[in-house]
Formats: structure tokens, C-alpha cells, sequence
């Protein structure tokens, strides 16, 4: 748990989530935040952490097919079922209320991701058996912990160093999107030539790759 970077008015001692998660009493969420602030990351180590079972659905490609064989599965699980369901704002009605029976009775426990207001996007019986948790944009230097955790993961994949010379660039570019972040630091990393078994990113390598 403390390996989770940023939200800490929910995830940091004594937020009311970690102090769920680490009492074992989850119950149906909706995470409402920014896109790239680590709302499906907080999903699967809420999943890890309970050792429940984990079902994840987009609501851009899946419907009330895909949400019933869920439910059918989830059924028969010996453990705590957490369905993750990214984008609920795009479930129309029908598609939220297939989820009502199941949610209600626990044979799920929900959580949804969504970048817009649920007050306007979830249904209210839905809405109303949900704790809505809100998340936040990452500070600099939260951004900043993600960042170094990922330049040391490529520089054992790459086995080479990596040397940042210049964050600010980077920085403007993700928004404070973890995610844009994360892509922007790969995606120059694998573009620029180590030299001496160093890779230096600089300003202006960002700048060119990144445009």
C-alpha cells in the first residue's frame, strides 16, 4: 500500500481508504478524477491487497452481456468479487441498472472509474449504494517519485543508465496525467542512442520526439 503514489487524502495514514482496505471493508466505490491519477492502479492493489477476485470491463466495448456473464461468475466465487468497470459514465440506463441486483445483494462489489461528474452521469439508485471517492492531479512531486521508480525499471530492462537532465519539459507535457508522463519518459528513453552506457535525456530530445 505505501508503494501507492498520490491521493494521499484517501490512500495516506489514516485516509478513509486505506483504512478500509486495510480493515478488510469494502464496499461498492466510484473513483471520479482526472484522467492518468491512478484510478484503475487503486483498483487492482484494492483487489490484491482483499485477495478478492477481479473482473475489469470498459464501458466503450462491453454491455449488459458482458456485465451478466460477470455476474454469473461471480457467483460461484468463493471469495469477494470486485468488478471494475472503466469509462461507467458511458453505460447508458439499462446498462447501469443490469448492474443494481447484483450490487445490492453483494454478489459484486463495484467499483467504477469515471472523469465525469457521477451526480450527472450515474444512475441515483446506483449512484446511491456507492461511496463516491474523488481523485485528485498528481503534484510535481508525485510525478516526480512515479518518475524515478520508472527510470529505474528501464535502466535494468536497457541495462544502461539514465540520465534526466531536464523534467520540466516532461513535466508541462503530461499535465499532470501520470500516464502521458510515463509514456513521454519510454517513449524518448527507447529513442535516444546510449552513450558510454548512458542514455541523456535532455530538453530538446523531448521537445523533438514528443512533437
Amino acid at each position: 500500500m505505501d508503494a501507492y503514489v498520490g491521493q494521499e487524502h484517501l490512500m495516506g495514514k489514516g485516509g478513509v481508504l486505506r483504512n478500509a482496505i486495510e480493515n478488510n471493508n469494502i464496499q461498492s466505490m466510484i473513483f471520479w478524477g482526472p484522467p492518468g491519477v491512478g484510478k484503475t492502479t487503486l483498483a487492482l492493489l484494492i483487489a490484491e491487497l482483499t485477495d478478492s477476485e477481479f473482473y475489469m470491463l470498459s464501458a466503450i466495448s462491453s454491455g449488459v452481456k458482458e456485465i451478466r456473464e460477470v455476474i454469473e461468475k461471480a457467483k460461484q466465487s468463493p471469495t469477494r468479487a470486485l468488478l471494475f468497470i472503466d469509462e461507467i459514465h458511458r453505460f447508458s440506463k439499462s446498462q447501469q441498472d443490469s448492474l443494481l441486483g447484483a450490487v445490492e445483494q453483494g454478489v459484486v462489489t463495484l467499483i467504477g472509474a469515471t472523469t465525469e461528474n457521477p451526480s450527472f452521469e450515474v444512475i441515483s439508485p446506483l449512484l446511491s449504494r456507492c461511496q463516491v471517492y474523488v481523485l485528485k492531479n498528481l503534484p510535481r512531486d508525485n510525478l516526480e517519485t512515479i518518475i524515478n521508480t520508472a527510470v529505474n525499471y528501464l535502466e535494468g530492462q536497457l541495462n544502461c543508465k539514465i540520465k534526466l537532465e531536464d523534467t520540466a519539459a516532461l513535466l508541462r507535457i503530461s499535465g499532470g496525467d501520470a500516464r502521458k508522463w510515463l509514456n513521454a519518459v519510454e517513449l524518448v528513453t527507447w529513442m535516444t542512442k546510449p552513450v558510454d552506457g548512458v542514455i541523456t535525456i535532455t530538453r530538446q530530445q523531448v521537445l523533438n520526439v514528443i512533437q
